[in-house]
């Protein structure tokens, strides 16, 4: 099985995400600081380079309001 870090489903996850906080408004340093991390942990994960562990992507949707049941619906649409 090939590396998930950048197939379509990451990459669909990736884009929501980034997508998702700017609709917020929000930037990535203001993410960052509501999780306790440096903004280059956000920015990572919306170039695809950094994964996201359920609990993160949790806290991050919370932060970002980013719906889990709609973000879930959608990448099971896209083929593995």
């Amino acid at each position: 099985m090939p590396k998930t870090i950048r197939t379509s489903r990451h990459e669909l996850l990736d884009d929501m995400i980034a997508a998702a906080r700017k609709r917020s408004g929000l930037t990535q340093v203001e993410v960052a600081a509501q999780l306790g991390r440096h903004q280059p942990f956000i920015a990572n994960i919306e170039a695809g380079q950094r994964r996201v562990d359920l609990i993160e992507l949790i806290d991050l949707a919370e932060i970002i309001g980013l719906d889990l049941g709609k973000l879930l619906r959608e990448l099971k649409r896209v083929p593995r």
